[in-house]
């Protein structure tokens, strides 16, 4: 993209109603949040119904690849045309796909309706984060933080128990058509009263940079997903995939380092080492959140005889914790400016649960097992959104928006591999103990001889201290990259120029 206009660096001062127009962001991304976990609970409906068995996975699959996939496209978009615009046809689209999903005959509709879905999904993501740095600057953003998290916990625990409900008590449709209403709500809320700065940059798309982003993230997408399940991590089509993302990948950079306006610019990643520190801590966070989601309620319910109706609620004692110290940090980076040692401390607490976590066996009670996820909830409180604001505070307005995107994507590529990963550790420790039954469930398992039932108990707690054991040693390497980060006072204006903070990271 060769550009013809460039955009004033000043930034308007904080909009006296920015908590309300906020709330509306928040609103359309917990709707992208919620939709992925109440869609999980209710997919046993869903397949009764449509049936397409040997498709169930790609309900999950394509809206996770589409979502990572247009990430970035979104986020550049954002800055060229304008970000309240992008972010209102992102809602607009999701809602669409919503409506279509609910009225879907056929597994192969669905799966199609699911990709308009994760279109919509991608622009949310990506819009919320830079939205945040436009409309508070850097040593404001910290009083926001509650909000964020508070939508990540309601997202992650109010999704299996909306499913739950809504598949109990009403038609499965609704676990789509629920996002109607709610993504109507923020659509109206936000035309009225978000007032960003607006952009009209006329510039070339860079549509060959968005098509060799588009293979490598498919590539690596697919072969997460794949990896340990369809296929064995050393199998000719997970190495294609491999390869496939490595090529992509480096004629990506390539590209971008030669196009006048680039989907990514590099230069957030290389004008201030603060950036490329923070995505490797959004990384690690988000095989964290992702892999802890799934697997630690798998313990619960498998090994420790905890209700699988009652599963959001089992993930309490991690996403409490999360709500309440990311609020508190926030307040405290707002107050005095420092926010580096925020995700040191946090990512030592993660490293401390997380090997905790791994001696979990078949004799450790419910209480323990809670107390070990309070200190993973204090270490991602910490971590994940101080993570997001020194990533803003890195970058120039001008790039806001790419630059918050490939947040929104690291954190996507984080779970993604973080499950693939997770799951092939698991299968391996757990593969030859399977019971010979229908299911793992309580009933099924109480059925089993005893020696059979505590082998495979014994199986499924060595698979998942496999899983914490691996996600502590993740964890440590992100301290020491949280122990490198440069401390740039939060400004109460607009965000620094790369440009200015450049001469402070080489200083050091």
């Amino acid at each position: 993209m060769s550009a013809t206009a460039s955009l004033p660096s000043a930034e308007p001062a904080v909009p006296k109603n920015v908590r309300w127009v906020l709330l509306g962001v928040m609103l359309a991304m917990l709707l992208s949040m919620l939709d992925n976990m109440v869609v999980s609970t209710a997919m046993p409906t869903i397949v009764g119904d449509l049936g397409g068995l040997e498709h169930i996975s790609w309900v999950v699959t394509a809206y996770t690849l589409v979502t990572a996939v247009t990430t970035p496209v979104w986020g550049k978009l954002g800055d060229l045309v304008g970000r309240k615009s992008m972010y209102l046809a992102s809602i607009a689209v999701f809602i669409a796909g919503s409506a279509l999903c609910g009225a879907a005959q056929s597994m192969g509709e669905l799966i199609a309706f699911r990709i308009v879905q994760g279109i919509g999904a991608g622009g949310i993501g990506a819009g919320a984060f830079a939205l945040i740095g436009v409309l508070a600057p850097p040593r404001e953003r910290g009083k926001y933080q509650g909000m964020t998290a508070s939508v990540m916990a309601i997202g992650t625990i109010g999704g299996p128990l909306l499913g739950g409900f809504i598949t109990g008590h009403w038609d499965w449709r609704w676990a789509f058509y629920i996002n109607l209403p709610i993504g109507l709500l923020s659509l109206v809320w936000l035309a009225l009263m978000l007032h960003a700065p607006s952009q009209h940059i006329k510039a070339k798309i860079d549509w060959l940079g968005i098509g060799l982003l588009t293979v490598a993230i498919t590539a690596v997408v697919l072969a997460a997903t794949w990896a340990g399940t369809t296929y064995s991590w050393g199998s000719w089509q997970i190495l294609a995939l491999g390869a496939v993302a490595v090529i992509g990948l480096a004629l990506f950079v390539r590209v971008e380092k030669r196009v006048g306006e680039p989907l990514l610019p590099l230069s957030v990643f290389t004008n201030h080492r603060n950036y490329p520190l923070a995505m490797a801590m959004l990384l690690v966070a988000g095989v964290v959140m992702f892999g802890g989601g799934l697997y630690l309620p798998l313990f619960q319910q498998t090994v420790q005889g905890a209700s699988a109706t009652n599963s959001g609620l089992l993930m309490l004692p991690m996403m409490i914790p999360v709500v309440i110290v990311s609020t508190l940090a926030g307040k405290v980076m707002s107050a005095t400016g420092k926010y580096k040692i925020f995700p040191v401390v946090g990512t030592a607490f993660l490293t401390a649960g997380l090997g905790l976590l791994a001696t979990m066996d078949t004799g450790t009670s419910r209480l323990l097992t809670g107390l070990y996820m309070v200190l993973v909830g204090i270490g991602l409180g910490f971590t994940l959104q101080m993570a997001s604001t020194i990533a803003q505070n890195s970058v120039a307005l001008r790039d806001m928006g790419a630059a918050m995107s490939s947040v929104n994507l690291f954190r996507t590529l984080g779970g993604s591999l973080g499950v693939a990963v997770f799951g092939s550790l698991f299968t391996r420790a757990t593969q030859s103990h399977l019971p010979g039954t229908g299911g793992t469930d309580a009933s099924a398992l109480r059925k089993l001889p005893a020696g059979t039932r505590d082998a495979y108990l014994d199986a499924v707690a060595v698979g998942t201290g496999h899983i914490f054991l691996t996600g502590a040693i993740l964890c440590a390497l992100a301290f020491v990259a949280a122990l490198f980060v440069i401390e740039v006072p939060l400004k109460k204006a607009a965000p620094p120029d790369p440009a200015e903070t450049d001469a402070v990271a080489t200083a050091t």
